[in-house]
């Protein structure tokens, strides 16, 4: 399993790298206890009452784009503070990303007020996901009724391990995350339209288009 080291400090002041260097050897070990393999060091040296870090935006792309499965930090003040550090665990949890963090010894505990306002926020996105989910499955009934032949999309092709590569409507993925759709929030509306897809076969297709179109 993947990790990324995520180490904060709140000031630029040179006598905060020697925090910033402390929280990295000290998470290292802590990926070896957990055979984590440390996949990026990410540091930040802001406050973490603001969203605009360098650090944490390559984190965000990182666990969008990557097959990232979990983020290390010493505590949850190193993800941010106030409101920041609530947007920001809730990201990555939404991403099916583990927080290790170094004060639990694990996974992280979230206090009884944090996780009730993560909880209030994930039925909020649910609930918008289901009225997005409605707008493409309506959309899609009514390119169904002016020709559109979705079952021809589903040519499985046999590879060398004797499996069959599932193929799924890569423009429609394409346009999906361009709309800020995680991949698992894709696979499911992929799979309410009868392409038996997972998250991890979504992203896989995705970065592939994505490779391609570097290499062209």
């Amino acid at each position: 399993m993947k990790a990324v080291i995520y180490c904060r400090v709140s000031t630029t002041k040179e006598t905060q790298e020697t925090s910033l260097e402390r929280q990295e050897e000290e998470l290292v070990q802590l990926a070896k206890v957990h055979q984590f393999e440390v996949a990026a060091v990410i540091r930040d040296q802001a406050s973490g009452f603001e969203l605009d870090r360098p650090g944490i935006l390559e984190l965000l792309d990182m666990i969008k784009d990557d097959s990232i499965d979990a983020v290390l930090i010493q505590d949850e003040t190193r993800i941010g503070r106030g409101n920041a550090k609530i947007a920001l665990i809730h990201c990555l949890l939404k991403e099916d990303i583990k927080i290790i963090s170094q004060t639990h010894s694990g996974e992280l505990h979230l206090s009884e007020s944090d996780s009730m306002v993560i909880k209030i926020v994930s039925m909020v996105e649910e609930y918008q996901r289901k009225l997005h989910n409605l707008k493409i499955k309506r959309g899609m009934k009514r390119a169904v009724e002016n020709g559109f032949q979705p079952h021809k999309n589903l040519k499985n092709k046999g590879n060398v391990d004797g499996r069959e590569r599932i193929e799924v409507p890569i423009e429609e993925i394409v346009r999906l995350r361009k709309n800020e759709l995680t991949f698992a929030e894709i696979a499911a509306t992929l799979r309410g339209f009868g392409y038996n897809v997972s998250k991890a076969t979504v992203h896989r297709r995705y970065k592939e288009y994505m490779d391609s179109l570097k290499n062209a």
